[in-house]
Order: structure tokens, then sequence, then C-alpha cells
């Protein structure tokens, strides 16, 4: 059995600014943002390098804030640097036992976290 997830639904109150926001600001591509009738649109964009893609939209349906959605990066001080230079608001990165974490919201509260990794030898 293969299992892939590649589309995770959030919420956000505005299409527009939610768009603006993850392309303009945290770099997000804009895959497809169509309208097919009946007042529906679904958006949907790719974090750089990402297999997993968000969607949002009208005519969805609902649904509260998403947490602690993970974007593993090879460098959490410069994508947060990045990130600060667009104007977003980020966290102060923190070890957490060699795992490195930065943290920031879009603004309907769906929360992100950079990850880093640090690779290291294990005991033989």
């Amino acid at each position: 059995m293969t299992m892939r997830l590649e589309l995770v639904p959030i919420a956000v109150s505005d299409v527009d600014a939610a768009i603006a926001f993850y392309r303009d600001v945290v770099g997000f591509t804009l895959d497809h943002d169509v309208s097919p009738g009946n007042g529906m649109r679904v958006v949907q964009l790719t974090p750089p390098g990402s297999a997993c893609s968000i969607a949002f939209g009208v005519g969805m349906g609902s649904g509260g804030p998403v947490s602690n959605l993970h974007l593993v990066v090879d460098d959490v001080s410069a994508e947060r640097a990045a990130l600060v230079g667009c104007g977003l608001s980020v966290s102060e990165v923190q070890d957490m036992g060699g795992v490195l974490y930065a943290f920031f919201a879009d603004p309907d509260g769906n929360t992100w976290a950079l990850q880093e990794i640090r690779v290291t030898s294990l005991p033989r």
C-alpha cells in the first residue's frame, strides 16, 4: 500500500488576503485559483520543493485553524531571516534537543513550524 499526503485544507476568512500572504510573503507557488460555479472558489498553493500543498477557498466547508504544520528546511536561521525580511513575525530559533524550530502564524491563526533536523551520526 502507498499513501501520500498531498493536500491539507486550511480555513481562511479572506481568500485574496490568504493568497497574498502565502504567495507574496511566505513564498508558496500558486497552483490553482478556480471558480467552478455556484459561488465556489478553490485555491491551491505549494511550498517550494514540497509534494504537499494547502487548499482553501469559498464553499469548501468550514473549520477551525490548523495547528503546527511543519515546513522542513535545511537552514532554519536563513529561512527565518528571509521571512522576517518579508515582514513576517517569526519566533526566535529554538533548539529542542538537536531539532531547531521557529514558529509563525497566518492572519487566520493557522500555525506553522519551520523545522531543521540536524543529521548526526548514531553510535554503533
